[in-house]
């Protein structure tokens, strides 16, 4: 009995995984603004700032403790944001699928269905992340060896991985917001209310450590942060992290805690009777 009721899981989620991505494909423009889009605000912005930009970064040589110090560029400082940017996009377009998919009457077919509800979380969080994973693989590899020049590719596994839990992450944290509403609307202003600010103070557009006090606090308190740090020492040489780093330990941490706690919350969400009954 309980294997069964994990085939039917696992068929469940696969089958509305599966859904995602062909609807994803079929939809141009997603693909379009979702990569487009933040590319374009990496090269205008990033041009502009870079010559105002150096972070100095200083390193010591395990050798004869000598210190090392290096200036790190804004293209080459804002391109793991960019990367960030481009995960929070996709997660956006793919939890607002869930208000479309309720005026449609397709959310409801399946909500009527014999399935596990966890299995309906599980299929937008696993299709939102593996979209937003692939397009984030797909601009660091297009750009990274020219902007950063990498660590090497036995690094490209690494920052994956982190994409695809930082993806997790943000797709899960979508759904929290997506699935209360009923309006496109109402859901492109909570966006624009919490999830912009989240990643505009992660690290992604300027570094923590340079910050005002009162805005570091926000900044700690902010889960992508840590997101944002674990990505930064997967993409980045050593030498050009900022020396007010967040351990590396400690985000990895907080990166699959705030993945947990996302997925949990949409979990009890959607678990829950809506205020309409359904």
């Amino acid at each position: 009995m309980q294997s069964a009721t994990y085939g039917s899981f696992t068929v469940a989620t696969m089958a509305l995984w599966h859904r995602e991505m062909v609807r994803f494909i079929r939809q141009r423009n997603r693909v379009i603004s979702a990569l487009a889009t933040p590319v374009v605000f990496w090269l205008l912005l990033g041009s502009g700032l870079d010559r105002s930009f150096r972070l100095i970064s200083v390193t010591e040589s395990a050798m004869d403790d000598s210190h090392v110090t290096s200036q790190v560029g804004y293209l080459e400082y804002f391109f793991p944001g960019i990367v960030v940017m481009i995960l929070l996009f996709t997660a956006i377009f793919s939890t607002i699928s869930v208000i479309e998919d309720r005026r449609e009457g397709f959310l409801q077919a399946v909500l009527a269905a014999p399935i596990s509800r966890m299995a309906i979380v599980f299929s937008k969080v696993l299709g939102g992340a593996s979209l937003a994973t692939a397009q984030g693989a797909l601009v660091m590899l297009l750009f990274w060896p020219w902007v950063i020049g990498g660590q090497g590719f036995a690094m490209i596994p690494a920052a994956i991985l982190v994409m695809f839990v930082v993806a997790v992450a943000l797709t899960a944290l979508g759904m929290c917001m997506a699935w209360p509403m009923d309006s496109t609307a109402g859901f492109h202003a909570l966006m624009n209310l919490l999830l912009m600010p989240m990643w505009f103070l992660s690290g992604a557009v300027f570094p923590l450590e340079t910050a005002p006090r009162w805005l570091q606090i926000v900044m700690y308190a902010n889960p992508l942060t840590y997101g944002q740090q674990v990505l930064r020492w997967a993409m980045c040489p050593p030498e050009n992290l900022p020396t007010g780093s967040v351990p590396l330990a400690w985000s990895m941490v907080f990166l699959g805690g705030f993945a947990v706690v996302s997925i949990s919350l949409a979990g009890w969400l959607v678990a829950r009777p809506r205020g309409d009954g359904s």
